[in-house]
């Protein structure tokens, strides 16, 4: 099992590393890096470049899991690893591919558009639910950081609470906290801004 997860998280991350959002900005000739917050996900490219960016940003990071899941579905052993499972662990390598890719020194965005991406294949109830409460948190407080550490957090509960009769339950639930501790890692500034009522809101230039 060991040699199939690592498997999984090998070619996730292979996959992660790939930043839509730093393609964009080449495209628009600008370095999401230099601009907004710093970072290359959608957030900052629909702040700094535009609609039509960010869009194409948050799609580009959603496809790059769902295209490895859906390989690794096919060469991974299903008597070794439930479907359930090689989605989480493909995901997270993904995400961690996306949050901390080795040739940007490991400093990449925050992986909630990928983490969406495997929630789309994990269960079509949870992408559904996730959308209604993500675009409700945000039209209502205008946070996107807030919306997405509940998406993260949803997560968790809906695999603790939905999926109990897995053959694979304790081990889906503890993936899946992991999924939401890197949420909430790489939101930690946002986290004590929303704190502080200093967080950026959606629609404002970042500060």
């Amino acid at each position: 099992m060991l040699k199939q997860i690592v498997f999984c998280l090998v070619i996730g991350y292979a996959f992660g590393c790939f930043s839509t959002g730093t393609l964009v900005g080449k495209i628009y000739h600008v370095d999401l890096k230099e601009h907004g917050s710093g970072n290359s996900g959608s957030t900052n490219a629909l702040r700094t470049l535009g609609v039509k960016a960010g869009i194409i940003t948050l799609l580009g990071d959603v496809a790059k899991a769902i295209i490895p899941i859906l390989i690794m579905r096919q060469f991974v052993d299903h008597n070794v690893l439930s479907t359930s499972l090689i989605t989480l662990y493909t995901g997270l390598g993904v995400v961690c591919g996306h949050n901390f890719p080795f040739w940007m020194k490991f400093k990449g965005g925050k992986g909630i558009a990928s983490m969406a991406g495997v929630i789309i294949m994990f269960s079509l109830p949870l992408t559904l639910a996730e959308i209604i409460i993500f675009v409700s948190i945000v039209a209502i407080t205008r946070y996107v950081s807030l919306g997405s550490l509940v998406v993260s957090t949803v997560f968790v509960l809906y695999t603790a609470i939905f999926c109990r009769n897995q053959p694979d339950y304790i081990h889906m639930v503890i993936v899946c906290c992991v999924f939401m501790a890197l949420a909430f890692f790489k939101h930690r500034a946002n986290i004590k801004r929303l704190f502080l009522g200093t967080e950026n809101k959606i629609g404002k230039k970042c500060n």
